[in-house]
């Protein structure tokens, strides 16, 4: 049976790094679930469509089939929408902007968990998400829920808006991860919460390595390994 790993968590917990270094680890694909909805975002503002216009983008979105594809990249895997390959375009200012309203859009998430799944199918993976343990991999052999204090989120985003040359006021910043979190935990389908038997790690005064040795040594130390 695939060894499937499930990794969720707030923005900036540390989730998606975490999951890359652990799935280089045990030498098995990674999906950061994320850049599904940022392909969305993407198509979404090619096509002139507001993020914020929750009906066009449902309906624009079920015309998608973004294809997730296991690729020796700087991610390690590629996603495929349109026809068109998509790589650091997924990680633009104007994309990060709209992406939080294309992931609270319940007719988006709905569409997306089939690609997620396919993905996943009859192959070992590491997938972080907001609702990887709770909706997309809820038979998982292994789920993980990571948190960090905000203070903690907001100085790792900082610093890698800044290492990525992008200016933002600490301020400015701190309320744009508070009003995600509120999204995140509100929306109407797939809120962020810890699947029951996940295992919380709080990840504020640890380091990146620290937190992948922990999962790591949880992973290979368990039967179901």
């Amino acid at each position: 049976m695939p060894l499937q790993i499930a990794i969720d968590g707030p923005v900036a917990s540390g989730k998606s790094t975490v999951a890359r270094r652990l799935a280089q680890r045990l030498e098995c694909p990674f999906l950061d679930t994320g850049a599904l909805y940022r392909a969305v975002a993407f198509a979404v503002l090619a096509h002139g469509i507001s993020a914020d216009d929750e009906r066009t983008v449902a309906s624009f979105a079920r015309t998608l089939e973004p294809k997730v594809e296991a690729a020796k990249t700087p991610l390690g895997y590629r996603i495929r929408v349109e026809g068109r390959a998509l790589g650091d375009e997924l990680f633009s200012a104007i994309v990060s902007r709209a992406v939080s309203a294309i992931a609270a859009n319940a007719e988006v998430r709905a569409h997306l968990i089939d690609a997620q799944r396919t993905f996943a199918d009859d192959r070992d993976v590491v997938m972080a998400g907001r609702d990887i343990g709770s909706v997309v991999l809820p038979g998982a052999a292994f789920k993980f829920f990571l948190t960090a204090s905000l203070d903690a989120r907001v100085d790792r985003r900082l610093k890698e808006l800044q290492d990525a040359g992008i200016a933002i006021e600490r301020a400015t910043l701190r309320q744009e991860i508070e009003r995600r979190d509120e999204r995140d935990r509100t929306r109407r389908a797939s809120p962020l919460v810890a699947a029951a038997d996940a295992i919380e790690i709080d990840t504020s005064a640890l380091s990146i390595d620290e937190v992948v040795d922990k999962l790591e040594s949880i992973v290979r130390g368990s039967p179901r390994r």
